[in-house]
């Protein structure tokens, strides 16, 4: 069960949440890195496949759509479910590693006018 009403989860008790469900299956044994990515790639192209043939215009208004916002965001949950597993599985801290980027890219990609 999730955190209750009112309340956000956070990033380590989705984790623990997606590992119990493996568990209680018994899938552990097939989330391996090589089979999480390919998970991934296969949801992320899913997300890409609502948004295909849509101008820029329509993509901006997608959620406006109930039908078409509930798939996206079924597809934005599947990403981010086996993105979190593939952290789980690799020891990466998803938060920290996401603030070490953009702390890289601030420096590779610093904002006009600033040193």
């Amino acid at each position: 069960m999730g955190p209750g009403p009112g309340r956000k989860p956070d990033v380590a008790a989705l984790q623990r949440r997606l590992a119990e469900f493996a568990a209680a299956r018994a899938w552990q044994p097939y989330h391996t890195p090589k089979n999480l990515v390919s998970a991934l790639s296969v949801e992320a192209s899913e997300l890409v496949e609502i948004f295909q043939w849509l101008t820029p215009e329509e993509s901006a208004r997608v959620m406006s759509d109930p039908e078409t916002a509930h798939r996206v965001t079924d597809e934005v949950a599947d990403v981010l479910a086996y993105l979190l597993q593939l952290c789980e599985v690799l020891g990466i801290d998803p938060l920290s590693a996401l603030d070490a980027k953009i702390d890289r890219n601030e420096r590779r990609f610093p904002a006009p006018g600033r040193p």
